[in-house]
């Protein structure tokens, strides 16, 4: 048989395939196993915008929209992001872009600034998809380490030594997943006051913006020297419970708009008619069931960082999402070992923190989007696995500069 693949791009043979799906692969066929692993809410989309949904193709509303979405939805959009995030986008005609999901959204806005060879900050642990995608657009990736110390907050210290002259961008992810940390409007004062002179475009995935438990959620977009530089992208996905109608959009000024969407056109026409008159009800008459779901997550949130402290696992207290990243270092295993022995002396599946990027060893990912007793069951076998490590002499203890020893 003849090698075929000689025949697949370079760029696509160098990325991995990603490290979260590795895992639930196995899960799908393991009798009586658990998932902490995947980044989907356990609710179910509410009835009045499945309702609208539906009624949209009773109506006969089954063929494409304009390539920017319906204009209907662009105007609630503009409303919302207005009304919830005081972010001001008022020629929605021209400043906001439906997508098919978030996922095309973060595509789109990469390949529409990328040539080949520009550089692309990335904060570490990050969203998988990231650094794939500047790969795919032909950019660098240039990783940024966030820390526990510093609560996973990207500091302005940390970006000056990673700027050079091919720095074309920096994402941000806020926010964020893995880690569940969020940035301040003091955190993103020092960000801005290093960017805010430099030719460097901004990427802020919002996705998560409703999930924020303490405070408001603040974009760099808020920020008047940014604004004009920075792509904003959010969706449906995530608080309103909607992954499967994939519906995401982006907010940015009229010319990154009108560049994202001559690709868009090209590879997607339109995104799902019928979702983006469900998403219209959701902006209009869905936000109480955000707030519901919400405190809901707030609730597992607590209790899944306090089980894990309470078990030995440091676990840094996440600000919003509905991920924890509680470290594993005083295992003495790596986060692919913890996943791996886990998964099969327990079966419970969570993430290793190095699907997220190098930054992530010695840490794993756990979702907090499933039911309380889920979660519940889940801890308890995690305690079980965490206390048979104890019995076997393999848990060890961190100790200063990072030197593991065992007890």
């Amino acid at each position: 048989m003849s090698n075929l693949e000689k025949y697949i791009s370079k760029s696509v043979q160098s990325v991995p395939p990603s490290g979260i799906r590795k895992f639930f692969d196995i899960v799908s066929e393991m009798k009586d196993a658990l998932s902490l692993g995947v980044g989907e809410p356990d609710f179910v989309t509410p009835w009045n915008i499945c309702e609208m949904g539906i009624y949209s193709i009773e109506e006969g509303h089954t063929h494409y929209t304009s390539n920017f979405g319906l204009l209907e939805l662009r105007k609630e959009i503009s409303k919302y992001l207005k009304d919830r995030f005081d972010l001001d986008y008022p020629n929605y005609r021209e400043q906001i872009l439906v997508t098919v999901g978030a996922s095309e959204a973060i595509d789109i806005a990469l390949r529409s600034i990328i040539d080949p060879g520009d550089e692309v900050l990335i904060p570490e642990p990050c969203f998988v998809s990231y650094k794939p995608c500047v790969i795919f657009a032909g950019g660098v990736p240039v990783e940024i380490e966030t820390k526990p110390e510093n609560d996973f907050k990207l500091r302005a210290e940390d970006i000056l030594p990673k700027i050079s002259s091919r720095t074309k961008a920096i994402i941000l992810s806020y926010p964020n997943n893995p880690t569940g940390a969020i940035m301040t409007k003091e955190d993103l004062k020092e960000i801005v006051d290093i960017l805010k002179d430099k030719e460097i475009i901004v990427m802020s995935d919002e996705i998560y913006a409703e999930l924020t438990y303490e405070g408001s959620h603040i974009s760099i977009a808020n920020f008047s020297e940014m604004k004009e530089r920075t792509i904003v992208i959010n969706g449906f996905s995530k608080a309103f419970a909607m992954t499967g109608w994939r519906l995401g959009f982006i907010a940015a000024n009229e010319v990154f708009i009108k560049a994202m969407a001559k690709i868009h056109q090209y590879i997607i026409m339109s995104a799902p008619t019928f979702s983006q008159y469900a998403a219209i009800e959701a902006l209009r008459n869905g936000l109480s069931e955000v707030e519901k779901m919400r405190d809901e997550y707030n609730r597992r949130r607590r209790y899944m960082v306090s089980r894990f402290n309470k078990m030995g696992l440091e676990c840094f207290e996440p600000k919003g999402a509905f991920y924890v990243f509680p470290s594993i270092k005083s295992t003495g295993l790596s986060s692919e070992e913890f996943a791996e022995r886990l998964l099969y002396e327990q079966k419970v599946a969570v993430v290793p923190g190095t699907a997220f990027g190098r930054s992530g060893e010695g840490f794993i990912r756990c979702s907090y989007a499933y039911s309380i007793e889920t979660i519940k069951q889940a801890l308890d076998r995690i305690e079980k696995f965490i206390l048979n490590l104890k019995t076997q002499g393999v848990f060890q203890q961190t100790h200063e500069n990072n030197v593991v020893v065992e007890k």
